[in-house]
């Protein structure tokens, strides 16, 4: 009787044990919904997924749920539908220029509070630089978002037809890339791609900067898009299919640059850096890269000028305190100087913190192949990306009257432009 009581009594103890520890241990193991984008062909899925098993090895109770939402705006419009009902990742890669529209939605968290929370957190984030951060941060100056899969959009060049034409820089201004692409475009061949197909507005940011009337400036409330440097910049576009016929009419496909490059198709390219390891391995030819040239000569000759671009980390508002702690983790991991050395490698995005740039992967591989540099010393030259309140309306605005434009369904520049500022100012009143 003893021996049963006794037995009955370690049962029920071990399962009154399990009840507790169960639970407990359950909490101890956080599985984060990591959602990207990918704008460029470098197999993310594969690089992100090798980033998690070292993650996961070093923090062997965070598993990392890495997911491809396509490109950036369907990666966006899937993020605001599941976050809008209550669900959504626990951490994401978005466009840097995302920010306000999710600040204003209440749906992630700003990154501060766990850099204040965190030791050297001041010096992590003096860290990167300091182009990359004007789109990270409120109009108090608090830090929402960590820059990662960053870039700017550069010039790509053929560099063997560059020697054959007997050009011996790469151009510094307009009116030498006109002159530059007039001496290449051959039978078969334009002499540039501007890829300007559903998101012209990145890339014509850069005459904007380039001209000095930038797009943005301080405040969120102000967009100045009916400018000399608009018009100037537009009617310029036009003219290298028009005038100079250096390049085909219309709006130009973004996916299909790379290739149309790489293939002789067209001996200068407007691309983005995050596109780099892909052309140079895919160009049997030498390649060369150079700043954006889009504004007119000044006083030095150059006529310099660049958005910023490409992608935040952000943590979410819908997650439990233990996953946003996680996902900080996480965070952390990706914005390491090692691993923004490797993603740079791989890919050719800008390696967000400066001190990736004195590791052994970027010191060998700007030494063996100088163009990775160049991105990152365009920053010099470098603006703010587009970033207001009521930031997806008003780029809808943009985008439609730029591609309107370009397309040539609208010839009327200065209407147009009138009519886009006052649809902007409109909304920005509200």
């Amino acid at each position: 009787m003893f021996s049963r009581r006794l037995a009955f009594f370690l049962v029920s103890l071990i399962a009154l044990l399990l009840a507790v520890v169960a639970p407990a241990a359950a909490q101890e193991s956080v599985t984060l919904d990591f959602y990207f984008p990918e704008a460029t062909a470098n197999n993310a899925q594969g690089i992100f997924e090798e980033y998690a098993a070292q993650f996961s090895e070093a923090h062997p109770n965070i598993t990392i749920n890495v997911v491809y939402q396509g490109s950036y705006t369907d990666n966006r419009t899937i993020i605001q539908t599941q976050t809008a009902a209550g669900e959504g990742p626990d951490v994401a890669v978005m466009l840097s220029t995302d920010l306000l529209s999710f600040i204003e939605a209440g749906t992630v968290v700003p990154v501060q509070q766990f850099v204040d929370s965190t030791e050297g957190g001041a010096d992590y984030v003096a860290d990167f630089f300091d182009a990359f951060l004007l789109n990270s941060v409120d109009e108090n100056g608090q830090l929402w978002s960590i820059p990662f899969q960053r870039s700017t959009p550069i010039l790509y060049y053929n560099a063997d037809l560059f020697s054959e034409a007997g050009i011996e820089a790469a151009p510094a201004n307009r009116d030498e890339l006109v002159a530059a692409a007039t001496a290449l475009t051959a039978e078969g061949r334009s002499g540039l791609w501007f890829p300007s197909e559903g998101f012209p507005i990145w890339l014509f940011t850069a005459f904007q900067i380039a001209g000095g009337e930038p797009l943005v400036a301080e405040r969120f409330d102000q967009v100045f898009f009916n400018t000399t440097a608009t018009a100037e910049g537009l009617q310029y576009l036009l003219d290298l299919s028009k005038v100079h016929q250096v390049m085909p009419e219309g709006a130009l496909s973004w996916g299909d640059g790379p290739t149309i490059f790489a293939s002789g198709q067209a001996a200068m390219l407007v691309h983005t850096t995050g596109s780099l390891t892909r052309i140079l391995s895919e160009a049997p030819f030498e390649v060369g890269t150079a700043f954006l040239p889009f504004g007119p000569a000044g006083e030095d000759g150059t006529g310099y000028g660049a958005p910023t671009g490409g992608g935040n980390l952000y943590i979410f508002a819908n997650s439990s305190p233990e996953e946003q702690a996680a996902a900080w983790e996480w965070v952390q991991f990706l914005s390491s100087p090692e691993i923004q050395a490797d993603w740079t490698a791989r890919t050719g995005y800008i390696a967000a913190r400066e001190s990736a740039w004195a590791t052994d992967t970027l010191t060998a591989l700007v030494a063996e192949k100088p163009q990775y540099a160049v991105a990152r010393d365009q920053l010099a030259f470098a603006g703010k990306e587009f970033t207001a309140f009521r930031s997806i309306d008003i780029q809808n605005v943009i985008n439609t009257t730029l591609s309107s434009v370009i397309a040539g369904d609208v010839t009327d520049i200065p209407a147009a432009l009138e009519a886009a500022q006052a649809q902007i100012d409109s909304l920005l009143a509200e």
